[in-house]
């Protein structure tokens, strides 16, 4: 990668990270690089080759970990690193979720990431019909845990907010009810992902010996 097409992403990170995605335009960009937008377009064809290549910069990221998803690693170890270096992605930029839900997974980092997912679950038994569909839960599980954390749905704090919602309600709700007590607890969110990427393991195995 030019260093002028880095300096151009450094750029758009940057305006994401202080003003939101929706602040990230060729004229924007250019004006904080110091050139005319039309001097972008030989580094970056357009808005969304921008876009994809934000992206493909922050999936480098889940890239860098790929030797600890190679082959001689067991399947759930390279599970678990996608995962969690996947939720990475969202410390320090909120607005990720919303772009990866947006961009199709074209750049050379998001596609590489994929095979190796891939691999992960064929080695894990899961037969070949049911890894496309299998990838998909997993990449839309981590996905939506990053939108859920970078969007504040998920985060430091007190009680679940559900069990707040609970005591809003003018009628009857008998779930939050039985469930109050544990409603009312702080949640460790890090001990809960960890548990929920166990639990896409046991999915994993179960897929795998149904055949």
């Amino acid at each position: 990668m030019s260093g002028k097409r880095e300096e151009i992403l450094d750029a758009a990170l940057a305006i994401a990270d202080e003003r939101g995605l929706g602040a990230v335009s060729m004229r924007a960009v250019a004006q904080a690089v110091g050139v005319t937008p039309m001097a972008l377009y030989p580094h970056v064809k357009d808005k969304a080759g921008l876009l994809d290549a934000m992206l493909g910069r922050l999936l480098a990221g889940v890239y860098a970990a790929a030797p600890a998803m190679a082959g001689d690693t067991g399947w759930r170890e390279r599970l678990r690193v996608f995962a969690f270096t996947a939720r990475s992605l969202s410390v320090g930029h909120p607005w990720v979720a919303s772009l990866v839900f947006s961009r199709p997974a074209v750049t050379a980092d998001a596609v590489t990431t994929i095979d190796l997912l891939y691999g992960a679950l064929l080695d894990a038994g899961v037969p070949p019909a049911q890894v496309p569909r299998l990838e998909r839960l997993v990449g839309t599980f981590v996905l939506g845990w990053i939108a859920s954390e970078s969007g504040g749905r998920f985060g430091p704090g007190g009680t679940d907010p559900r069990g707040r919602r609970g005591r809003l309600h003018q009628g009857p709700l008998p779930g939050h009810e039985a469930l109050a007590t544990w409603l009312e607890r702080p949640v460790d969110w890090d001990a809960e992902f960890e548990a929920d990427v166990a639990d896409l393991e046991r999915l994993v195995e179960s897929v795998a010996a149904r055949g």
